[in-house]
């Protein structure tokens, strides 16, 4: 290669390495900017929306605190500590030793039988959550049962006691009360939401005083809704709980449940433990249930609720097969109780409500709140399925009475006796128990062999058999025929049953 053509190819390396040199230059200038660009916009987008979350925790404000730092600062100065108290006379105070039953007899003849009863102070510690500034509180029924003094305590330390503060109304069948306290300066209260809009997985914080501690903020969610059925001591009669993991303990009952906005969910009502602390699984009242009761509280004070007369139960997949009806949607009617709205209007038993007012029918728990909610006097549109015909019935309501009469369990006076399908022992009635009943037909499961068919469907001892599948039980010649011809079924049989005066249908499904 001659001397000119080495000068031309270094020059070209020269140019290239340039050009190569320009070429990354641009593209980590243009990386650097285009970072700079999208950085301003997740900033502008973050002022915006301060709450957004763009990672698995808890988004920042824009001033780098937690929001639930906000939610506290929202919720505290309206939850309120509420200290209830009460005198119990004790006839024979406790005194007891290590070996009470070997003395007992020994200092009984030193005790006094004209001995004045002592007083003895009895406490208890809850929480709530002022609704007005006014100063109405929403608290548990639970909370305040049973006692005559209370003591309210603001977050600021405000204190309400003795006549500043009384019972508006309780309501023990949903486990709520309403206090007042009395003021002439405008109180904190909490903003009141929407329970019906939650979803499980949403944000729960719980507030209140545990075990005397103020102003406590546990974190959690939404574990389930619409839980029923739960054995608790309080006992309420109607259920429709919020389930969380934020942690409730001994003193939250009758504090607020918020949303991550600060906005009322729920009233904390009660917790399921084996400790007697939290375990991750506590139960809020809706706080669209409790607007709809402490309104009435407050205008009334009282609950009015609607009364139809039916015992309800659930439709079972084995339910639903015995009666040819396309899905498990609705309740059954069990029994329909004599010269009650239900009766009047021609509900019958065996008759599958779908819609009540307009509104589709899915659980018992729900089809009684419907009921309860709907105002006694008026008229409400009920559609039933009838030997799966559709049909629609109007009823007109009546206040639901205050107790539901209960009746002794039938004797067990032993007649004849016959052993046959499913497990099942039969007997005919006396005419005692007929007449204990209020039954003219029927015969009386007398046992259940343990492991049987009829064992686990839960046709248990005592049961009145009053109807299996088209057959009328009368004696238990009928229930022999019932069995005679059923016993190749293969579908569920429906029995119809009366149990504690109370009828309700029961599918039991053949081997």
């Amino acid at each position: 290669m001659n001397e000119s053509n080495k000068k031309e190819t270094l020059a070209g390396l020269r140019i290239g390495a340039i050009i190569a040199g320009a070429v990354i230059v641009a593209f980590i200038a243009g990386l650097f900017i285009s970072g700079a660009l999208n950085f301003g916009q997740r900033n502008t987008a973050r002022a915006e929306n301060p709450f957004s979350i763009d990672t698995k925790y808890p988004a920042l404000t824009e001033d780098g605190t937690s929001p639930f730092v906000r939610v506290a600062d929202i919720v505290i100065p309206s939850t309120v500590s509420i200290s209830a108290e009460k005198v119990v006379k004790i006839t024979n105070p406790s005194f007891s030793f290590p070996f009470d039953n070997l003395f007992k007899d020994f200092f009984k003849d030193f005790q006094q039988p004209d001995q004045k009863p002592q007083e003895q102070k009895s406490q208890a510690l809850g929480s709530g959550v002022i609704i007005s500034k006014d100063g109405y509180i929403l608290t548990n029924n639970h909370v305040v049962a049973g006692f005559d003094k209370f003591i309210v305590t603001l977050s600021n330390k405000t204190v309400f006691k003795g006549k500043q503060v009384k019972i508006v109304g309780r309501d023990p069948k949903t486990d709520l009360a309403v206090l007042k306290v009395e003021t002439k300066a405008d109180l904190p209260f909490a903003t009141l939401g929407n329970s019906d809009n939650i979803k499980v997985g949403d944000w729960a914080i719980a507030v209140g005083i545990p075990f005397g501690l103020e102003g406590t903020v546990t974190v959690g969610v939404i574990s389930a809704k619409g839980r029923s059925n739960v054995p608790l001591p309080e006992g309420p009669t109607y259920q429709d709980f919020i389930q969380t993991d934020a942690a409730i303990n001994p003193g939250n009952s009758g504090g607020p449940l918020v949303n991550i906005n600060g906005e009322v969910i729920g009233i904390n009502t009660a917790i399921r433990t084996s400790t007697g602390g939290n375990i991750g699984i506590g139960f809020a009242t809706p706080i669209n249930l409790a607007k709809q009761i402490s309104n009435q509280l407050i205008s009334k004070g009282k609950i009015v609720r609607g009364y139809l007369g039916v015992y309800p139960q659930e439709i079972t997949q084995d339910l639903k097969e015995a009666m040819n009806l396309q899905s498990t949607d609705g309740v059954l009617i069990g029994e329909v109780v004599e010269n009650t709205p239900a009766s009047k209007a021609g509900l019958k038993a065996g008759d599958v409500i779908i819609k009540f007012k307009d509104k589709n029918v899915t659980s018992v728990q729900q089809f009684r709140e419907m009921v309860a909610e709907a105002s006694p006097g008026k008229e409400v549109d009920i559609d039933v399925l009838r030997d799966n015909k559709p049909m629609t019935i109007t009823a007109t309501l009546k206040e639901l009475p205050d107790e539901v009469a209960t009746t002794p369990e039938a004797t067990q006076q032993e007649t004849e006796l016959v052993k046959s399908w499913l497990g099942i022992t039969v007997r005919n009635m006396t005419a005692d128990e007929k007449k204990n009943l209020n039954l003219e037909q029927g015969v009386i499961v007398s046992q259940i062999d343990v492991g049987s068919i009829a064992d686990q469907a839960s046709i248990t001892e005592g049961d009145v058999i009053l109807k299996i599948d088209k057959y009328e039980i009368v004696t238990i010649s009928d229930f022999g025929k019932a069995a005679k011809d059923l016993k190749d079924s293969k579908k569920p049989v429906l029995f119809r049953l009366k149990r504690d005066k109370v009828s309700l249908f029961i599918a039991v499904t053949p081997e």
